[in-house]
């Protein structure tokens, strides 16, 4: 499973960088950098992921370049051909937790995508187009519901679980992942499906690429 941490997580960090800036430019994300609450840093952290991986999406119903980018996007890592069930077709649905190992933090947050496939498209005077609101679902636990949820495969595929607040803001505010220190420091920890592991790493570098970034360091 380590193996998939250079995918994951410099592509994630860019992702929630990403996702920082809209949200900031909004006016909808908490002062959180500075802080360290871990109620405050779930709730800046479910709004930058909920905008960073939601972003190709954004007014795909006003124009046609931004609409072609986001079909493209939302087909190559939403899309999943199998005959076995009704049209042929489903979408990927998997579901993260990010949440810290010491006790006390309250810092948890429920990542999913498409949750609700029925709203994936909407009616537009142009046709049909994507809902750029429904790709992404994020919700903020208490420690209760997340100890609840954690082992249960039909809530969660994957746990992202860090050391503590102060890691995860060390995360956002370095300039490039060190993966071999992140796992020597004992700084995160994953469990669940691998493959929902390389699946997420693999739509975050998918953004970058869309978008231009620059590679992590």
């Amino acid at each position: 499973m380590h193996a998939g941490f250079p995918v994951l997580l410099p592509n994630l960090q860019k992702t929630l960088r990403l996702g920082t800036k809209a949200a900031t430019q909004a006016g909808d994300l908490p002062a959180v950098l500075d802080k360290v609450q871990g109620r405050l840093l779930a709730s800046g952290m479910a709004v930058a992921l909920r905008l960073g991986f939601g972003y190709l999406l954004r007014d795909c119903h006003l124009d046609a370049a931004q609409a072609a980018k986001a079909n493209t996007f939302f087909e190559e890592n939403f899309i999943i051909i199998d005959p076995m069930v009704p049209g042929g077709k489903r979408y990927y649905q998997g579901k993260f937790l990010i949440r810290t190992s010491r006790r006390g933090d309250d810092m948890n947050v429920l990542l999913r995508f498409c949750p609700n496939p029925e709203a994936l498209y909407i009616k537009t005077p142009f046709g049909q187009a994507l809902n750029s609101l429904a790709l992404v679902d994020t919700q903020v636990l208490t420690e209760d519901q997340a100890d609840q949820i954690e082992n249960d495969p039909s809530q969660v595929d994957l746990v992202v679980r860090f050391k503590d607040v102060q890691s995860i803001i060390g995360l956002l505010g370095r300039s490039g992942v060190d993966i071999v220190g992140l796992l020597l420091e004992n700084l995160v920890q994953l469990t669940g499906h691998v493959g929902h592991l390389f699946k997420l790493g693999a739509i975050a570098t998918d953004i970058q690429l869309s978008l231009d970034l620059p590679k992590a360091a």
